[in-house]
């Protein structure tokens, strides 16, 4: 714990965890520095403090003990560059939260299931009887689980925040997949793959990091951990800790203890949800809990919004609502998940990353896709060599009615955008909230 008491700290960056962290330190008797980009931010939510708005100027460092970063602020901008360059050191909420819990943290990353794995994993805690809190990345930031009675803490944790790290330590850590994402922010994959394997760097003999065998990125960093390694993956491994598929149920051994987890009930479609549940209850065992809550929360967990989520039928179509696939790796799952034939809905902000792996499922499942948003054009020219029909339109209204009027009985047509949702709304839900009600119009 640190003593936090009359310390400037600026906090850059005003969204949810920005504004967290601010009254966080408040409370903790901080004098604060609050800066935003937005010079139209309501100042009226902030406690009292210093407040800057508009471009980040170095000089509001003057006098600055600590800088909490928010994760959409990269850390080569004006402010956090200036605070290195003065010695300042520069975290985020993750690592401000950490230093005031200690009950043991199961932190999840990847590119793809984060949200999935990590309320999956809180149920499984729960079911146990474990006090337990959820969050991070998905939605309640850490820090606000500090003062709290908990005997575990489950958070999702982004690229982003593993950035600004520097003893965060998570007793468990679980890093799902790694695919094209966010090249708006990173060189290329491997830079984006270091960020997110930043999960482990501090842990040691005592701690485990649950990796994906299947996941070649993923899977190099079992010889790199310094934490014992618990695999998941779709075959039988001899290699132990380990988890796999067989059946209708998960297989496990951890060295001398073995068992079977079973599948019944397990509603999540695809391949790639196996692969969640798997990581989940890898991670659960090794927190000591028991087969049993692992299978009941299994058979009651429903899912979460905007994940393939079935929205209605409408005279013979199935329509689903995929708007959290924003990066290519998610919508090859969905499209994975989902019966032929299939009327594809994608576009949206582009993210930098390369839309090719999509050719063959567009071959193999898709006999039409339309393109819509600011990345329209850039997805045809990327798609042109495959065989379904491509059609372009501005909106995802225009995309909703054109799939309309041209699916056809035993259709699926599905919402994955492979694009950020920034061009047309604030964010993935609002997007997957906009094509439900579309839907539901029909």
């Amino acid at each position: 714990m640190v003593d936090l008491r009359g310390k400037r700290v600026m906090v850059l960056g005003l969204g949810i965890s920005g504004l967290a962290s601010a009254q966080f330190l408040a409370d903790q008797g901080a004098k604060l520095v609050l800066v935003d980009q937005n010079r139209n931010f309501d100042t009226g939510l902030l406690p009292p403090g210093e407040v800057h708005l508009g471009a980040g100027d170095p000089a509001w460092l003057a006098g600055v003990d600590l800088v909490v970063k928010g994760p959409g602020v990269p850390s080569d901008s004006a402010i956090p560059a200036g605070a290195l360059a003065a010695k300042i050191p520069v975290i985020g909420e993750l690592e401000l939260a950490s230093r005031f819990l200690s009950a043991p943290i199961a932190a999840i990353t990847g590119t793809n299931g984060k949200s999935t794995v990590t309320v999956l994993l809180g149920e499984m805690l729960k079911a146990a009887g474990m006090r337990t809190f959820v969050g991070g990345n998905l939605g309640t930031p850490l820090v606000k689980a500090v003062g709290g009675v908990f005997d575990a803490l489950v958070v999702e944790v982004s690229s982003f925040q593993l950035e600004s790290i520097e003893h965060f330590r998570p007793r468990v850590g679980i890093y799902l997949n790694l695919t094209d994402d966010h090249f708006d922010r990173y060189k290329g994959l491997e830079d984006y793959g270091a960020a997110k394997a930043r999960i482990f760097e501090n842990q040691d003999g005592g701690d485990w990091a649950i990796l994906n065998r299947d996941d070649a990125n993923v899977w190099k960093l079992a010889s790199k951990v310094h934490s014992q390694v618990f695999s998941f993956g779709m075959q039988p491994s001899g290699e132990t800790p380990a988890i796999w598929p067989e059946g209708g149920t998960l297989e496990f051994q951890m060295r001398a203890r073995k068992g079977q987890i079973s599948l019944a009930g397990f509603r999540l479609p695809g391949a790639h949800n196996v692969a969640n549940a798997m990581a989940a209850a890898a991670a659960a065992l090794a927190m000591f809990v028991d087969p049993g809550p692992i299978e009941r929360a299994l058979r009651s967990f429903r899912g979460l919004p905007h994940r393939i989520e079935f929205v209605r039928e409408v005279k013979g179509v199935t329509w689903i609502d995929d708007s959290k696939g924003t990066n290519v790796g998610a919508v090859v799952e969905a499209l994975d998940a989902v019966p032929a034939p299939v009327v594809l809905l994608a576009g949206g902000l582009d993210k930098g990353g390369d839309y090719a792996p999509l050719l063959g499922p567009l071959r193999n499942k898709v006999k039409l896709a339309i393109l819509f948003g600011a990345a329209r054009e850039k997805m045809r020219a990327a798609l042109s060599g495959a065989p379904a029909a491509i059609q372009l339109v501005p909106t995802l209204k225009d995309a909703v009615e054109l799939a309309a009027r041209s699916a056809k009985k035993g259709d699926t047509v599905l919402l994955s955008p492979a694009c950020a949702s920034f061009d047309q709304f604030k964010d993935y839900a609002e997007r997957g909230n906009f094509f439900q009600d579309l839907v539901r119009a029909l």
